[in-house]
């Protein structure tokens, strides 16, 4: 992957400039500014790869940068920064069109981990005819998972969760990411149906075959390996 054009908005200079040298050592552009209203500025009329928001800013919040954003029809991709990091902090960031949510402290390979995949999401690798990770394969329009050649039959939810783990992969995926993304609840029903489905797919892409593929991160998400 190419550097990346980043926008970071955060009154806390310190912290800019840690999460600056943190992009700069990967090879990414880190463009800083302060102020959520030139932040919603720049956002608008730039086009940046990926777009950083702490959420309490001094003028403009970051919920209320990111709603004007994707009242604008600007799609560029957000990971919101915030120390307030409840679960309902969370639900009212992805409502308002956030695509990812750190809470602070974060650890800085996990950021730049979720800074990676959101641009990957971005620029279209979900629209590939094929996906291809290790020794598995998703076939977007065909709807099938294969590994090592050997077609691995999957319900609709199944594929689901294996097409975003996949477009995902080696990177966490956290609960709260497969709610919203796989079965589009912005809240946790408080049920089983994650590990359920996690524990069926784990089964169908393992079993006969050298190697798991399918990590549980504990007290975190999934994290999809090459055998």
């Amino acid at each position: 992957m190419d550097g990346l054009n980043i926008l970071y908005v955060e009154d806390d200079a310190r912290l800019a400039e840690a999460v600056g040298q943190l992009m700069a050592d990967e090879g990414h552009r880190l463009s800083w500014t302060a102020s959520g209203e030139q932040g919603l500025a720049r956002a608008a009329a730039e086009g940046f790869d990926v777009v950083i928001l702490d959420r309490m800013l001094p003028d403009l919040g970051g919920i209320d940068i990111v709603r004007r954003l994707r009242d604008a029809g600007i799609a560029s991709p957000v990971l919101m920064l915030s120390a307030l990091g409840r679960a309902e902090n969370r639900t009212e960031g992805l409502d308002a069109g956030v695509d990812d949510y750190l809470a602070k402290p974060f650890d800085p390979p996990e950021l730049l981990a979720r800074v990676r995949a959101l641009h990957r999401r971005a620029v279209g690798q979900t629209h590939s005819a094929v996906i291809l990770f290790g020794d598995l394969e998703c076939h977007i329009k065909a709807r099938t998972a294969h590994r090592q050649g050997r077609h691995i039959p999957l319900s609709p939810k199944e594929f689901a969760l294996f097409r975003y783990l996949i477009e995902n992969a080696g990177e966490v995926v956290t609960r709260e990411m497969l709610l919203r993304h796989v079965w589009n609840l912005s809240f946790d029903p408080q049920t089983n149906v994650i590990d359920v489905n996690v524990g069926r797919l784990r089964r169908k892409l393992e079993e006969g075959f050298d190697g798991p593929v399918l990590e549980t991160i504990w007290g975190t998400g999934y994290r999809l390996v090459a055998a």
